[in-house]
């Protein structure tokens, strides 16, 4: 009977040679969220505009849906072959807004403008610091409002704090009123714009026993400040509208009978005025046509009259 020979093999517990691939695995899934988790917190951190961009970088929305041909820009199926492009959304083409072009009236309207607004910031800054220097009108700062408005350089003088600029149912001007309307006249003086000027009342009823009420006082008190401009050296046809509004233009419409209302407008009329040109400018400069004394409008020619008005009462 042949010898059975039983071989048993040990096994060991850690023996073999299992490779490093799983290695190189975990890390490209490590680095992929990583990158996952990057991309989230970009994503939260990122504005809404920012978004905005991103998604327009890749959905550009300025690219027309109108054919353009194949031999437009962007035109060929691709960089070495030529023929139209193909897509769901169209042929792609770029389109580009040409500003009209502007006549020498035009060009000329907008230099007046743009002067016009620069003159108007020059006069605000000017007369604002002629009330601050002044040591007579100290505390009055309160009682003069100015604003450039679509009709013109708007001052106004209005009772403010319990400081009245005429005492109460009187168009007579109080003396720091005058020395008010006297900073005024000195940077209106210097402006070519015609001016207007409005008298306003609060809400307040007034009425005296011979039927004279706010329109009346509204409109003597915008006549007394023209009168007192024009004794300050403006000229008579400068003046191109002086008006009573009463209380129909309130200066705060929440609160109609606040002393605020009570106030006087003057205005510089925006476009108005005679304005002369800067040397070297047009036909002016060197002896222009325009510089000869035929050129300029005779005495009494398109000046305007003056217009004293008193609203009707409703």
């Amino acid at each position: 009977m042949p010898d059975i020979v039983i071989k048993k093999v040990k096994k060991g517990g850690h023996g073999g040679h299992h490779g490093g691939s799983w290695k190189v695995a975990y890390a490209d899934f490590v680095t992929a969220m990583m990158a996952f988790f990057l991309l989230l917190w970009l994503l939260s951190s990122a504005t809404e505009e920012q978004l905005q961009g991103v998604s327009m970088y890749f959905t550009p929305e300025t690219i027309s849906q109108n054919d353009s041909g194949s031999g437009g820009i962007l035109g060929g199926t691709s960089l070495a072959e030529e023929g139209a492009l193909r897509s769901e959304f169209g042929t792609p083409s770029v389109s580009m807004d040409i500003p009209p072009v502007q006549t020498p009236d035009e060009r000329e309207a907008i230099r007046v403008a743009q002067m016009e607004e620069q003159e108007f910031n020059e006069a605000r800054e000017e007369l604002l610091k002629a009330i601050e220097e002044s040591t007579e009108l100290q505390g009055l700062e309160k009682n003069i409002r100015i604003e450039n408005t679509d009709e013109g350089l708007r001052i106004q003088i209005l009772d403010e704090d319990g400081t009245a600029m005429f005492p109460s149912g009187s168009a007579e001007m109080a003396e720091h009123t005058r020395l008010l309307l006297q900073q005024v006249a000195g940077v209106i003086d210097k402006m070519p714009q015609d001016v207007s000027i409005e008298g306003h009342t609060d809400a307040v009823p007034f009425r005296r026993s011979d039927g004279y009420s706010n329109w009346e006082l509204s409109a003597d008190r915008a006549l007394a400040t023209r009168r007192a401009l024009e004794g300050m050296g403006l000229e008579t046809k400068r003046f191109a509208k002086v008006a009573g509004l009463s209380d129909t233009d309130p200066l705060l419409p929440e609160a109609p009978e606040n002393e605020s209302n009570r106030r006087i407008s003057i205005t510089l009329l925006r476009g108005t005025g005679d304005r002369l040109d800067p040397p070297g400018n047009g036909q002016n400069s060197q002896g222009g046509a325009n510089s000869s004394p035929a050129s300029q409008p005779a005495q009494g020619e398109n000046l305007r009259r003056p217009t004293f008005s008193v609203p009707s009462q409703p």
